[in-house]
């Protein structure tokens, strides 16, 4: 049976529910700072690649690519984890890691696409200069 690692959030039943249903049940509170830090260090956006290829992964499969100890890939999922970019669940005796896309949509919506939209509508309006 899969259960899910309880998680501080407010909701004391959030342990209780099955991941196994329609999505994970993620947490959804999660500060940018932590996002950011996360994603600052290059082998943590490295672990990030490796769930998204391959996500629900143990700790020993995460990590035998890498050239780092246990020790370390642990460190940085713990870093990852506080900023909700991975979550755990146990199988058994296993912990398997999965990715989080909710941070990094919420990051995209804020300081991507703002920028994005004003970027195309310019080159929109570059372009009706250039054709009249």
């Amino acid at each position: 049976a899969i259960t899910h690692r309880p998680l501080s959030t407010p909701d004391r039943n959030f342990h209780r529910l099955n991941p196994c249903h329609a999505t994970f049940w993620l947490r959804l509170c999660f500060s940018m700072d932590d996002i950011f830090k996360a994603l600052a260090d290059a082998h943590r956006r490295e672990i990030l690649d490796r769930l998204r290829e391959d996500n629900g992964q143990t700790l020993s499969e995460i990590a035998a690519p890498l050239e780092m100890s246990r020790q370390a890939v642990t460190k940085h999922l713990r870093i990852l984890e506080k900023a909700n970019l991975v979550t755990s669940v146990f199988r058994g005796r296993e912990k398997l890691h999965y990715l989080n896309p909710v941070p990094l949509h919420e990051v995209s919506r804020r300081w991507i696409k703002p920028f994005e939209s004003a970027r195309l509508e310019t080159l929109h309006q570059l372009k009706k200069q250039l054709e009249s």
